[in-house]
């Protein structure tokens, strides 16, 4: 969330439909397209309103601008006390975004154009399908925060990669460059940036000449979702909440979001 050249224009998420694709964009690209309570509200019902709308078959989300794909919550929001989720209730029911916890049929590709940190690494791991940008990176820096990756990163990460390698990237907080996650076997492809949303039409567009009930069903098999809900998932989500709650109650809780807004180095107690 550093200063950048690219401006922001038009609404937080932009939202266009080509054929049955849906294509969301995250619209904060001076920010690094980090997610503050406007983001959240328009990407939690935009999910929603897809979920039941029988002409979208396949969402794609993606970022504005070269630099970042999303930066995570909006750290300077925070700081200032700002809620970064729409309300509680939405945060209760679909967590970070509107998104993490937000189990929809259709199936969802991430168009990662630029540096996904933190949040953003988490929506990528919440999606099904992920086609980067080979500029693209990927990373929890949460422990460098005092936080941890409690929007699902710290459980799914070691799901998805392998867990030596999993275990490395949740405890230093380092990235993961496109090629590195694509031979790790976390993206499904890589393409030059500037192929990037035509590469994700072009996969989603593989999926929405089949039959769309059948691909629901398939989805949902595939990650055991039941009503809305991923069961085996649902222990996770609980244990995240307590460890979360347990690093609140730290002297170390606030220190790193401190130090990042003073562009300093943390002074870490260890309690």
């Amino acid at each position: 969330m550093t200063p950048s050249s690219e401006h922001d224009s038009g609404p937080a998420l932009l939202k266009e439909t080509r054929g049955h694709n849906l294509i969301l964009t995250l619209n904060r690209p001076s920010a690094s397209n980090a997610v503050n309570a406007e983001v959240s509200g328009l990407l939690g019902a935009a999910l929603e309103s897809a979920a039941h709308d029988p002409t979208i078959r396949v969402i794609i989300l993606t970022g504005a601008g070269d630099r970042a794909f999303c930066a995570g919550a909006d750290l300077k929001a925070a700081t200032r006390g700002d809620a970064t989720y729409a309300s509680e209730e939405e945060f209760e029911k679909w967590h970070f975004a509107g998104f993490v916890k937000h189990v929809v049929s259709k199936p969802i590709i991430a168009a990662v154009n630029g540096a996904a940190l933190g949040g953003g690494t988490e929506l990528a791991l919440a999606s099904d399908l992920i086609v980067a940008a080979d500029t693209a990176s990927f990373g929890l820096p949460e422990v460098k925060r005092g936080l941890m990756a409690g929007a699902g990163g710290a459980f799914r990460l070691p799901q998805q990669l392998p867990a030596k390698i999993a275990m490395e990237l949740l405890l230093t907080g380092d990235s993961l460059s496109a090629e590195r996650a694509h031979a790790l076997g976390l993206v499904n492809r890589v393409v030059p940036r500037d192929q990037l949303l035509s590469a994700a039409i072009e996969l989603a567009e593989r999926i929405t000449v089949n039959a769309p009930l059948a691909v629901q069903a398939t989805k949902r098999m595939a990650l055991g979702i039941d009503d809305g809900h991923i069961g085996s998932e649902e222990h996770h989500w609980e244990r995240s909440a307590r460890e979360f709650a347990e690093i609140k109650r730290a002297a170390d809780y606030g220190e790193g979001i401190r130090a990042f807004a003073e562009k300093r180095a943390p002074d870490w107690k260890g309690r």
